[in-house]
């Protein structure tokens, strides 16, 4: 063992004159370990709402989305899809068309996304599986356009779904682009019956009706386009491999998102927030660091005639410099475990029990935890980058400490 590790051991563990000394380092360690469970609970507790986020906007986007690079659809896509079938991996392709249209429903107007499907769209996803009022149908008796609401859009326009609402048609509203005359509407008008209404993800079901392609392609008065593609892919597929296949197949002309992607403004918030609690912590933890100061600094005082014993045996400043640096690091260690031992005991707590629980209304009893290696690689090597800054100045302090040191 070399001799800064031995002699940091040495000076943590062994008697010291002033109990005080034992206690400051006692609270640093444990300082870094609150510190250290909170930074791992609190990147769990992000990761876990990432997750569930991807859980439920799986029920509404597909697994693989392809859009335009440039303009807002795509020309022909019955040929692209052709195409897009031709990869081993694609289960299913379905094609939708979506714009912001006016709905009202009795005297209640609100602005929404309509968004034409086809019959594989279902496939695709698991939107029917979403589905809490009603039931998912866009084609009803005789062919009559049916919409399928999310519950926010169900809720501004106070919808009901039932045999009494069964008669009171939802009015969609569309600007004509068209030249008209002073005489004609500027709207284009059409009506579909609410068949049920999704919950998937609030900025979702605030916003999306979802309707028959052939609808929306009526209400837009356009032909052979649509807004994306969308698919599902066989059980096991790769992804990554399969959106490169894709993307060399199709060319620079189209974009290939996976889900990540189609949401990338969303991940991309949850992620910000999630290293800015996760800087507010490692902020607080630098309050434990004056601990370890603290504590070094005083082990350094009750040990100046040792350290002039060890200059005139030999050792140079910087060795007596590192045998500081190397006690501040281990304190760090021994407090990161202890740490990360609580830390896991809370997560398997808030997993199989529910420790800390969520008010009524959500989709969840309890907040969710999902643990990554890498996010404990961060909470690591945070703690011991604290460890090691407040180390600085008393192993300073002792590579001063003169050769000639007499015990007063």
């Amino acid at each position: 063992m070399r001799l800064e590790w031995h002699m940091a051991r040495r000076y943590l563990f062994g008697k010291k004159n002033a109990n005080t000394i034992n206690i400051i380092t006692g609270l640093s360690m444990f300082g870094i370990a609150i510190g250290a469970a909170a930074l791992f609970l609190v990147l769990s507790v992000f990761n876990g709402f990432e997750d569930l986020l991807g859980e439920m906007v799986s029920h509404f986007n597909p697994d693989i989305k392809i859009v335009a690079s440039e303009g807002k659809y795509l020309d022909h896509p019955d040929r692209l899809i052709a195409v897009i079938k031709a990869e081993e991996e694609v289960a299913e392709v379905s094609k939708s068309l979506e714009e912001v249209a006016l709905f009202r429903y009795v005297d209640n107007m609100q602005f929404g996304v309509i968004k034409g499907v086809d019959s594989l769209f279902s496939k695709v996803t698991r939107i029917d599986s979403s589905i809490i009022d009603g039931m998912y149908s866009l084609q009803g008796v005789g062919e009559e356009p049916r919409g399928v609401f999310g519950v926010g859009m169900a809720s501004a326009l106070k919808l009901g779904i039932g045999p009494r609402e069964a008669l009171t048609p939802v009015a969609v509203y569309m600007p004509k682009k068209k030249k008209r005359g002073p005489l004609d509407k500027p709207f284009k008008t059409l009506f579909l019956m609410p068949s049920g209404v999704f919950a998937v993800q609030q900025e979702i079901d605030i916003q999306y009706v979802l309707a028959p392609f052939e609808f929306v392609a009526d209400l837009l008065n356009i032909k052979d386009k649509s807004s994306s593609l969308e698919v599902r892919l066989v059980d096991g597929a790769e992804g990554a491999s399969v959106m490169k296949s894709l993307a060399a197949r199709l060319g620079k002309d189209y974009k290939v998102k996976d889900r990540r992607k189609q949401d990338e403004a969303y991940y991309k918030l949850m992620r910000l927030e999630k290293w800015m609690f996760f800087a507010l912590f490692a902020l607080m933890m630098l309050l434990v660091a004056f601990n370890i100061i603290g504590a070094l600094w005083m082990i350094v005082l009750s040990k100046q005639q040792d350290i002039a014993i060890l200059k005139a045996m030999g050792a140079t400043d910087t060795k007596v410099r590192n045998i500081f640096l190397t006690e501040g690091l281990l304190i760090s260690i021994y407090g990161l475990l202890a740490g990360l031992v609580l830390g896991l005991i809370l997560y398997w707590l808030q997993k199989n029990v529910g420790l800390v629980t969520i008010p009524e209304g959500f989709v969840i009893d309890a907040y969710p935890l999902s643990f990554r290696w890498t996010d404990g690689l961060v909470v690591g090597g945070t703690v011991l980058s604290i460890g090691l800054i407040a180390s600085v100045l008393p192993a300073l302090r002792a590579m001063r400490i003169s050769i000639t040191q007499r015990e007063k």
